[in-house]
């Protein structure tokens, strides 16, 4: 990896969080990883400037704002306000968070169109549109769901399938609805703005497979199949949205808006804009102007599935409304909770605010740390493994250095430390490890900087335990070995907080004030502390316990079944970008009609026991459940079977013993997988996030609901 003698002029953002729902522990992954890289280039003398926003258009903005009766502009404001507390408790030192919402991006994203308009890139077609009848509204990708029409997967958005990876129009669904009313969307002409990805397919390649000073433009796992697309030739790019839409309309249109996902990345640009504005010391134009890549390096943290239009769309957008184009574009896997995906049903969906509410910001931030690599692969936050590693990285090994050490220097040389050090050889190998490390963070292979770092804090406990101070103390004559032991050990100490740095500031902070020689810097670590006062130490860090993320995770499943219960008939939209990734975009669903109380009457609920589950070969969202009525016959144990779908939302194993609400009197239906004896109920948005009522009480068996 190249480090340039100068100091280097760098813009870096984050993926702009949809300003639609709270801030997870998924979202924290990337703002994490580009957070570290922030803070290490800072601590090496570079600028680095980091510039980011919410993405606040879209249709699931305006139907949230009805549905909570607010205005969309009071709307993206709290989440704003929400999402800023989120980073800054998690020590996130960006310099600028804007909103997509705002005129720097209005203008900037006329000004792209109308260059690429003037360009030739932009052009019209009319095309059919999936419209919804009862709510009399064209309906946006991601408010159409159905079969996907490449591998018949169920339940897929309207504009690409989450199982194969295709892309596709709403039209082309099988078996679509309509997830603000339910019902099945007709088709509509409609003329929309298209721009012309095709005319940059060369350039494109080029881009893609391109490197800077010996380093990919493009990870080649991305690029790799970013050449599937080019090679498979590229379509034009829809660029507008019928109204209604929360957005910017496009120049010259009465009824047509920028969709969101060209707006969004201009978000970039603005919040850049913005900045120089609040600091005209900063020149625009260095950073973002055609040629500006001699001057800077620009650099775009996204989560692996927005790669596409990070990689295509964008840079030939900025090719054809001549802006710099981005240095490299560094792209990142998902995250996995125990192992398994995030799942509401499973409690694991985690927002960053009950996270906080519970446990402290940097052992996530080094737990992610020592998982990151610079690759595409997922990386998995298991609870039990996250407890013992901050346990035994951060407070058995590097902290203990120094709790082991200073008592010592305070009580037996008035906190002054030694001349010299006792080991100096030993101390050479901190210093020598500086080249590699600084090497692991750059390419962001964090992981491997923690490792590194880990091995020398072994080194240091090693040191320590083999010369015993503690035992040296007890004779006068050895005192001054004590003053060197300790010296050597807290220096070592030094070392390891500056680099950890990046990833724990708070901690470094706090040793900073106990070592008392200033704020330390990269190059900190080749000059040792001597002869020099610290101050008394208090403790650095606590250990995380059982009983602290347990409260977590029961904390965040009350939230998911409030959330739940509020929104058990609301349809939601996704994106599966780390942008809108997961967030809950809420859409209005009608009322239906009213029954009367002689109708609800005839329903007899009826507390159950699931006594057996399994999966349903063939079927592709039911499980068949055995279900206990309680002791209603001469017989014994009234049993039923009954077919639900919640495949998506349950492994059947977690499902055995428990309790749930039936209905039992519902006429039996026979289905090709057998007769089906009763319906279980169940709340939820749907996939897996679908929550099957589950009340406590075993002897509850057979009891009705009233």
């Amino acid at each position: 990896m190249s480090h340039a003698a100068t100091p280097r002029k760098i813009l870096i953002t984050s993926a702009l969080p949809y300003a639609n729902g709270p801030i997870h522990l998924g979202h924290m992954v990337e703002y994490i990883q580009t957070d570290i890289w922030a803070r290490f280039q800072r601590l090496r003398g570079h600028s680095c400037i980091f510039a980011w926003a919410d993405d606040a258009h879209g249709t699931p903005i305006m139907l949230r704002a009805q549905q909570e009766s607010i205005e969309p502009q009071q709307l993206i404001d709290n989440m704003k306000a929400e999402h800023e507390t989120d980073f800054n408790d998690f020590l996130i030192s960006y310099d600028n968070f804007h909103t997509t919402h705002s005129e720097e991006n209005k203008h900037f994203a006329e000004q792209i169109y109308l260059a690429a308009k003037a360009n030739g890139n932009i052009t019209t077609k009319v095309v059919k549109q999936s419209y919804d009848p009862e709510a009399n509204m064209f309906l946006p990708d991601r408010f159409v769901k159905g079969d996907c029409p490449k591998c018949g997967a169920n339940d897929q958005y309207g504009d690409n399938c989450e199982s194969c990876g295709a892309t596709y129009s709403t039209t082309e669904l099988n078996n679509p609805y309509s997830v603000v009313s339910g019902a099945t969307p007709i088709e509509k002409d409609s003329e929309h703005y298209f721009f012309k990805v095709s005319d940059f397919a060369e350039f494109l390649k080029g881009w893609v497979n391109g490197s800077h000073e010996g380093n990919r433009t493009v990870q080649k796992e991305i690029a790799n199949k970013m050449n599937e697309w080019l090679d498979g030739g590229l379509n034009d790019w829809d660029i507008s949205r019928d109204a209604p839409y929360w957005g910017f309309k496009i120049p010259d249109t009465e009824d047509k808006y920028f969709y969101v996902w060209l707006d969004a990345p201009i978000g970039y640009i603005a919040s850049f804009k913005d900045y120089c504005n609040k600091n005209p010391d900063i020149n625009f134009d260095d950073y973002w102007a055609a040629g500006a890549e001699e001057k800077t390096e620009l650099y775009h943290f996204i989560g692996k599935d927005i790669a596409y239009f990070h990689t295509l769309f964008w840079p030939a957008v900025l090719k054809s409304a001549n802006f710099r184009l981005p240095t490299a574009v560094f792209c990142h896997g998902f995250l996995n909770v125990n192992g398994q995906k995030m799942s509401k049903s499973r409690g694991t969906f985690i927002t960053a605010r009950v996270f906080l509410d519970h446990l402290p910001a940097e052992p996530l931030r080094y737990y992610y740390a020592a998982k990151l690599s610079n690759t595409v692969d997922d990386i998995d936050l298991n609870l039990e493994d996250f407890q013992q590693r901050i346990n035994s990285d951060l407070v058995g090994k590097v902290v203990n250095i120094a709790s082991r050490c200073a008592g010592f220097i305070s009580k037996k040389f008035d906190g002054k430390l030694s001349d010299s050090l006792a080991d100096e050889t030993l101390y050479q190998e901190f210093i020598s490890a500086s080249d590699s490390i600084a090497d692991a963070y750059e390419s962001r292979r964090y992981s491997k900087a923690m490792r590194e770092i880990m091995a020398l804090a072994d080194l240091a406990n090693q040191y320590v335990d083999e010369k015993q101070p503690w035992v040296l103390a007890k004779d006068e004559t050895t005192l001054p070995e004590v003053q060197a032991i300790c010296s050597q050990g807290l220096n070592m100490f030094r070392a390891l907080i500056t680099y950890l740095k990046p990833v724990l500031p708070e901690l470094a902070e706090k040793s900073e004030a106990f070592l008392n020689a200033g704020e330390l810097q990269w190059d900190s670590v080749a000059a040792p502390l001597l002869g020099t006062d610290i101050n008394k130490f208090k403790p650095l860090m606590t250990r995380i316990e059982e009983d602290k993320v347990n409260a977590m995770l029961e904390a965040n499943k009350v939230l998911l079944t409030e959330a739940a219960t509020l929104q058990s008939k609301t349809a939601t939209s996704k994106n599966t970008s780390n942008q809108k990734s997961d967030d809950t975009q809420l859409a209005q669903d009608p009322i239906s009609p009213t029954i009367e109380y002689d109708d609800f009457a005839k329903i007899d609920l009826r507390v159950v026991k699931i006594i057996k589950a399994e999966h349903v070969e063939g079927a592709d969202k039911l499980l068949q459940l055995t279900l206990a009525l309680g002791e209603d016959t001469e017989n014994g144990e009234e049993q039923r079977n009954v077919f639900a779908g919640i495949k998506s939302a349950y492994d059947p194993k977690e499902l055995e013993g428990k309790m749930t609400v039936m209905v039992a009197n519902l006429a039996p239906r026979k289905m090709r997988f057998g007769m089906s004896e009763g319906m279980v109920l169940a709340a939820g948005p749907g996939g897996e996030d679908l929550f099957v009522l589950t009340p406590d009480d075993g002897a509850l068996a057979g009891m009705r609901v009233k």
